[in-house]
C-alpha cells in the first residue's frame, strides 16, 4: 500500500514543532512526504502533478494545523484546484474511488475547549465535518482522523509519544 503524506503548514521549518516532527518521522520511516507550502509558495498549484501523485497513492494523509477553526488557506485552494469535476467527482470523475484518507490534524487548544459546552462551543468532529463530507462526492474512504490536541503545550515526551502513534497509524494495513 502506497501512503503519501501531504503536509499543509505555512511555515513547517520554523513555525511548527508538532507538524514538523510528524512530517520528519514519516519521511524517515520511508513515506513520501510532500511539503505543499514549500512546493507552491506562490499558491500556483501544479494540478496535473498533484493528481498524478494522488492516482499513485492508495492512502492519502492530509496533515495540517487548524487555524481559526479551518484548514490552512493552501489546503482549501488545493481542494478547489486538484479535486476537479470530471476527475475527482461527477459522472466521469472516479480517479479517487476507494482510496483511503486520514486527516492528521493538530489543534493548539485542549480537547475540553472543543466541546459544545467548552470554550469554543464546537467539537473537533464539527470542525472536521466539511472536509470529511468530500467523501460523498469523490468516493474517498475517510478513516479515523489522527487528531493532536494541545499542540501549543505538548511536552517533549508527549510529542515523542505522538510521533510513535502517528507512525503506527501510517503503517496500518
Amino acid at each position: 500500500m502506497k501512503t503519501t503524506v501531504f503536509v499543509f503548514h505555512p511555515d513547517l521549518t520554523n513555525g511548527s514543532r508538532v507538524n514538523a516532527s510528524l512530517a520528519k518521522a514519516a519521511s524517515e520511516a520511508g513515506f513520501e512526504v510532500r511539503d505543499v507550502y514549500h512546493m507552491y509558495p506562490d499558491f500556483k498549484i501544479d494540478v496535473a502533478a498533484e493528481q498524478a501523485v494522488l492516482e499513485e497513492s492508495d492512502r492519502i494523509v492530509l496533515q495540517f494545523p487548524i487555524y481559526w477553526y479551518q484548514t490552512p488557506a493552501l489546503l482549501k485552494q488545493w481542494f478547489d484546484a486538484v479535486l476537479e469535476y470530471g476527475w475527482a467527482y461527477g459522472s466521469t470523475g472516479n480517479a479517487l474511488q476507494g482510496k483511503e484518507v486520514i486527516l492528521a490534524v493538530s489543534f493548539g487548544a485542549q480537547r475540553e475547549d472543543y466541546q459544545l459546552e467548552g470554550r469554543f462551543h464546537t467539537t473537533v468532529e464539527e470542525v472536521l465535518k466539511p472536509i470529511a463530507t468530500i467523501q460523498y462526492h469523490t468516493g474517498l474512504l475517510f478513516l479515523e482522523p489522527f487528531v493532536r490536541m494541545g499542540a501549543l503545550n505538548l511536552s517533549d515526551e508527549d510529542l515523542s509519544q505522538q510521533v510513535q502513534k502517528y507512525l503506527e497509524v501510517l503503517s496500518m494495513k
